[in-house]
């Protein structure tokens, strides 16, 4: 008789076959009802390596009350499927559950970050090893941007032509001081790549539940004000940043008008730079 773990992992397979997570690229587009000049786009492509599509996307714009939320994120697992899509169902509702989620977004989304954590590690038994990145943004009425992100999936937004990164490289290099206060350390052994306890190549994460004494899911939070200066706004996955700046991301699609022709044009561009990463990228147009 087959275990509640094989069954579970069964039913999994039958619905990645469903949603297409199990194929090589996945992509979507939509738009805003409260602001016709808002679109997004998303396109994700399967890397080279040897394990299963890792990235996950959350692209949609939901009405909540009087308001319309722009729900935008990148998740990146890493030897795990399962938690960037626990995240994927869970994190934004998380936040948006939060009761100063409306006069305090900024706290909202920190507190939501920590009890995902919370559950993540609470559930490890279920939910397995690895962890993820994410980069989220939240967009309010079209006017208001709120940004988070433990890892290295970025958001770099497009103001005058000028590219901005939003979100922070969480970086074990850079974060070494910390790292070592609470007991552990960053070694680039085996291999060229600066890690936690020789293991995760990012500082911060969900998960990682075997690392988690030495690692934080503390977000970094910055809020970014929408003008008629700003253009575009881009969320990838570090299968993206490995091969390009920010200012050529932006510069290669200031003037394409749709938006998911140009989170693809991106996508497509990081493959012809020999990224073998997973690659996810989301781009929303102003």
């Amino acid at each position: 008789m087959a275990s509640g773990r094989e069954i579970l992992h069964k039913m999994k397979e039958k619905v990645q076959e469903k949603v297409g997570l199990g194929s090589t690229a996945e992509s979507g587009k939509g738009k805003s009802t409260a602001s016709k000049n808002i679109k997004h786009g998303y396109h994700l492509v399967e890397g080279k390596s040897l394990h299963p599509m890792e990235d996950y996307v959350v692209a949609e714009f939901k009405h909540v009350g009087d308001s319309e939320l722009g729900l935008f994120a990148i998740f990146d697992g890493h030897l795990s499927q399962v938690i960037p899509d626990y995240l994927k169902s869970h994190l934004f509702d998380n936040i948006l559950n939060e009761p100063d989620f409306w006069i305090e977004p900024e706290n909202a989304i920190r507190k939501g970050y920590r009890i995902t954590d919370q559950d993540i590690l609470e559930k490890a038994v279920d939910l397995g090893q690895g962890g993820s990145t994410a980069v989220t943004a939240i967009l309010i009425n079209g006017q208001k941007l709120v940004i988070a992100n433990v890892g290295d999936s970025r958001a770099v937004i497009c103001k005058n032509g000028e590219a901005k990164q939003l979100s922070v490289d969480h970086e074990p290099t850079t974060e070494k001081e910390s790292i070592e206060n609470r007991g552990g350390f960053v070694s680039n052994f085996p291999g060229d790549v600066a890690r936690v306890d020789g293991q995760l190549a990012v500082a911060r994460a969900f998960g990682d539940k075997s690392l988690k004494e030495h690692l934080s899911s503390e977000p970094d939070v910055t809020v970014e004000i929408i003008d008629d200066d700003t253009e575009l706004l881009i969320l990838a996955s570090d299968g993206l940043w490995k091969v390009m700046t920010n200012q050529e991301a932006v510069d290669a699609i200031r003037n394409v008008k749709d938006a998911w022709a140009a989170a693809k044009l991106l996508t497509d561009e990081a493959v012809k730079r020999n990224s073998t990463d997973d690659i996810s990228c989301i781009v929303v147009t102003f």
